[in-house]
């Protein structure tokens, strides 16, 4: 990988799309907003509910924002269709607010990329479902999801 690619490259198949998401994935339970922009153009565009980021420095504020307010937040993606340059996925995250209320957050994503691999667009869909603490179905430590946790299909998510 060279600062000008963030592989895997499009156009996307079966087996490379399912990586771009384990690693969309694998990038936003670390929880860091650096670590997750790096994968966005500089002039990168979002619709994520009610807000329209635009550029790498609008995301980063973005989701500073986002994992102050969604504590110990842990998100499982799984592909759902993808062409050359774009791949929708779905997800489920739970996280809890400060006042220690549970919520299990369902989305769908839809994203665009450049021919370097990087996310020129992403355009998200979420509801927010209140859970109590022992319905939690993400229990590993926070960070990567382990290898052998369930997925959402396994789930029944």
């Amino acid at each position: 990988m060279t600062p000008e690619t963030r592989p895997p490259l499009p156009p996307f198949n079966a087996e490379s799309a399912v990586r771009k998401v384990r690693g969309a994935e694998d990038a936003w339970n670390t929880r860091d907003p650096e670590v997750c922009a790096r994968v966005y153009t500089e002039d990168t565009r979002w619709r994520n509910r009610a807000e329209f980021p635009v550029g790498r420095e609008a995301v980063k504020a973005f989701l500073q924002r986002k994992w102050a307010r969604e504590l110990d937040y842990r998100l499982i993606k799984e592909l759902w269709a993808f062409s050359d340059h774009r791949i929708a996925v779905r997800f489920v995250y739970e996280w809890h607010d400060d006042s220690n209320q549970w919520f299990r957050s369902h989305g769908n994503e839809n994203w665009a990329f450049n021919d370097a691999g990087f996310m020129t667009h992403r355009h998200a869909s979420i509801n927010d479902l209140p859970i109590r603490a022992e319905d939690r179905l993400f229990h590993w430590p926070l960070g990567r999801r382990p290898d052998d946790h369930p997925g959402l299909t396994e789930l029944g998510l």
